[in-house]
Parts: structure tokens; sequence; C-alpha cells
């Protein structure tokens, strides 16, 4: 809230909700190669067979492409180019027919596929089916949903037939306001001018995963008549997804000098540590995945990356008028929630887990994702302008009691309290708080009743908070103000002007 309400003058309202998402669904039972072995069994056919049976197959689901297109008044458009734009396409026919429900366009491509073949073991005289990487020929059905809005699925003709369904949020969310008869404008995939916003906000809290997977099923029905051969039904997993908060402002003048501030000085202040404390992470010393910033100018203006292997949270400029942090991940394991977990013995306990990539993961994720943006938007607010937590920042330098017992103040720039800021502010400590024993992994020096002492410092002058009946602690809204700009003054101010004096005695 400290970036919304520093500018709450120049800002009409904000609102986070999913953008693109991308989920894959594989049919259970023959999505492995020793599930195709079994099914082939069952069915009485030769593993070495296979191919005689996933050919008439793929014949079923051209033949209902083909019969979809013509009902339809389409022509299936076969994509023979690599860098061909299907949405680019797709935007001029909408243009065209309008966005009414229905059958937009088909396309057809060849593309990968995962694939079985047959092996034969000699030393054991057995057959048996491995994975292998093939190629087939994909349809892309794009069309409009009355609840969705603008999705398409991808059918592949070739067994194991793993489908992909895209749909983009925003696009729901529209369609909610509509039935809610809120008004407002759409801007490419982003929602403007909202005649409601906290009816909005109350509608972007909701998301209904149970709809959706009933909405996914009615499409592949159609549009994957194979499936009706498998009743084991289909596991939808997710691939991509995009969680977005939009802050909107009022006047285009407002906020594109303060988005050119912003993003200039992020791209130097924005460290490894620091995005693994957005997006949730302990930032280990032997990490193997990349870690960095990308910053691009664009027409549409420019736009910071923060990438941490294969997740990575940017802030760009939406339409001229919308400041956008959104989070990207292309693997959801790597975020951490809690959740029921079931061991091997068949117990279960609730636990800090890795998020699971089921469909029914997304409310989840929309907490996790979402508090991810809320910490970019606490990090840039003390870059922002850092000014106006000076005040607090003299006040924690000043000595605090208790009542029974005074404790000197923090130099937040210099020594053993900035090693101590440091460290409360890292990933895992922001994320899940803290105790006694783990601050202590960091100062190997003081003893516990030492650290002790050290926390009651910190909870005098309000920069941490206890968790009751717990021996944990977490930072208070304003310790994770105060230390941000602590460590921001430090370094866009501090550690620079240093570096000139030194310069120019030199």
């Amino acid at each position: 809230q400290a970036f919304i309400e520093k500018h709450s003058d120049k800002i009409a309202g904000c609102i986070s909700y999913f953008d693109r998402v991308v989920m894959t669904g594989s049919i259970t039972g023959i999505s492995y190669a020793q599930g195709m072995e079994k099914h082939l069994r069952e069915k009485g056919i030769r593993i070495f067979d296979y191919t005689k049976f996933a050919e008439p197959l793929r014949e079923e689901i051209r033949a209902n492409a083909e019969r979809i297109a013509a009902q339809n008044g389409l022509a299936i458009d076969f994509i023979r180019r690599n860098n061909f734009r299907k949405e680019d396409m797709i935007k001029k026919i909408i243009e065209k027919r309008g966005d009414h429900p229905g059958l937009v366009h088909i396309f057809s491509a060849m593309e990968a596929c995962p694939s079985f073949e047959p092996w034969h073991d000699k030393k054991n005289a057995q057959d048996f089916s491995q994975n292998k990487d093939a190629k087939c020929l994909h349809y892309y059905f794009y069309f409009i949903d009355p609840a969705l809005g603008l999705c398409y699925l991808r059918v592949p003709t070739w067994a194991p037939f793993r489908l992909q369904f895209y749909f983009n949020g925003h696009n729901e969310l529209a369609a909610k306001l509509r039935k809610a008869g809120a008004g407002f404008d759409m801007l490419d995939n982003a929602l403007v001018n909202i005649s409601d916003m906290k009816k909005a906000a109350r509608l972007a809290d909701t998301f209904n995963v149970g709809r959706l997977h009933r909405i996914i099923a009615r499409h592949e029905t159609q549009y994957c008549p194979v499936l009706r051969h498998f009743p084991g039904g289909r596991h939808w997993s997710i691939m991509q997804v995009e969680y977005s908060t939009d802050i909107i402002f009022k006047r285009r003048q407002d906020f594109q000098p303060l988005y050119e501030k912003l993003v200039r000085t992020a791209i130097h202040c924005v460290k490894p540590d620091n995005v693994a404390t957005f997006l949730g992470r302990k930032l280990h010393g032997n990490h193997a995945g990349e870690i960095g910033n990308d910053f691009h100018t664009r027409i549409q203006g420019a736009r910071i990356k923060h990438h941490m292997g294969k997740a990575s949270i940017k802030m760009y400029d939406k339409m001229g008028i919308i400041l956008r942090v959104e989070v990207t991940a292309n693997d959801v394991s790597l975020f951490l929630h809690h959740r029921w977990v079931e061991h091997r013995d068949g117990t279960r306990e609730m636990k800090f887990a890795p998020m699971k990539k089921t469909i029914y993961s997304l409310p989840p994720l929309a907490e996790v994702m979402s508090a991810a943006n809320r910490r970019y938007l606490d990090f840039i607010a003390a870059i922002d302008d850092p000014a106006p937590n000076i005040k607090t920042l003299d006040k924690i330098s000043r000595p605090a009691t208790d009542g029974n017992r005074t404790f000197r103040g923090f130099n937040v720039f210099h020594g053993e309290d900035l090693d101590l800021f440091n460290t409360i502010i890292r990933g895992e400590f922001f994320i899940n708080g803290f105790t006694n024993r783990a601050l202590r992994e960091f100062f190997p020096g003081k003893s516990s009743s030492q650290t002790t002492r050290l926390l009651k410092r910190l909870r005098i002058h309000g920069i941490i908070k206890k968790v009751a009946r717990q021996r944990k602690y977490y930072l208070s809204q304003m310790g994770r103000t105060v230390i941000s700009a602590a460590l921001k003054l430090r370094e866009i101010v501090l550690i620079p002007s240093l570096g000139s004096f030194a310069n120019a005695s030199l």
C-alpha cells in the first residue's frame, strides 16, 4: 500500500488478476510409455502395432477439424513460417467479425510432440514402449468463450494427444464485470475507466477453478473427439502463468515522469537477493540458475525485467497510463506455500512445500504471485522517493525504552546494524519469518541470549513483530518500509556521494 498511498491523488485504482495462462492436458493412463503399453495390452494390440493403433485416431481428428471448418465457413490456414504470429491475424479477423462468442479461426502446423516407440529387449526377450520425440500436425482452434473471452485449444493429431489450452484472465474479469453491470473500457488486455473499483476488486479476488475446468471439458470434447476412446479423463496442469498488478493513473502526464524515474533507478538498485525476495525464494550460495536484470526500450515504453530461473517479475508502462507489475512462471513449483503433504507411509502434514502444477493450484498461486507484486511495489515505493522515510530513519536511530530499560538506536548505514538489516530482509525471512536460532546462523559470534536482546531491541523500535504463542518474528510494515528506504538511500545517495568525494580528493 505504500506506493499507492504515496500517489493516491494521481491513481484511479488498482487491479490484480491473472493475465496469460497456458495449461497442458494429458490423457490419464496413456501420457507415459508404461501407461500406453498397458492400454495397448488391454485392447489386445501388440506394442509393435502402436502406429496402426494411432493412425485411425489421427484421421478422426483431421476429419473433425475439416468438418468444423466447413460448418463455420472457414479455411484451415497451414502455418509454414516459424515467425508467423497467429495473434496478429486473429486480431485482424476479430476486427472484421466482431467479438461475439464462437469459433474465430483454425490454424494447423507441424510441431514437436511426445510419442512412443516399441522396443525389443533381446537380453530379457521382452517388448516394451519407450518415450520418443516426434513431430505431428497440430490444430489451433481459436474461439471466443462467453466466460473466458478469446481462447485457443491446441490439438495434436498423434497419440498421446497432449492438449494445450490458453486464456487471458483479464478477458475473464471483463466478462465478470459485464455480468455485474459495471462499466469499463478495455485497452489491449488492460481494464481502465472502471465505474466501480470496489466491485472490480471483489470480483478479482475470486477465481472459480471448477467452472474453468468445466469450460475446458466442453471445448476439448468438441475439438478433440478421440477423447471418448479414453474414459480415464484428463489431467490439466499449469504450463505458464502470468499474474499482474495494474496501478491505473488518472492522467498520462502524472504517470510518465514518475515511471521514467522508477525504471531508470530500479535497473541499478535491484540485486539478485532482491529478486529472490520478490519471488519468495531463498538465494543459496550454490544456486545454479541465472539471476539478472533486463532493460528494454520499446515503442510502447521502457520495460525492466528481473529473472530468476524459470520465474521473473517485470515492470512496464501499459498503454501510457498503467503501471503494470507482472510475475511470470514457467514452472509454478518454484513457489512455496502452506499445503497438505502426503508421505509415502500414508501420513499427512501441513507444511511449507512447492506449489503443485495442477489446475487447482491457481487460487493459491494467485495469492503467492500477488504477494510478490506487492513486495516489488514496496521496494519501488522506497526508490520512488525515500525522503518521507527519513523522519522514521531518524527515529529508529535514537534510543528507545520499554519503560524499564533503554535500548540504543540503529546505525542503518554501517557496521553490525547494516549487516542485521541486510539479513532480516532476506527472501526466506521476509516471507516465512525468522527465529533466534535462524538469525544466529548469520551471526555465529553471538550467543542465544545476545540474539534475544537484539530481537528485543528490534521489537522496541517497531521494526519487527512477534507471532503470538510462537518463537518467530516478522518484519512489521514500518520495518519493511524503513529498511528498504535505508538500503536504497545507502546505494543511491550515500555510496555515490562518497565515491565522488574520494575522486575529487584524488
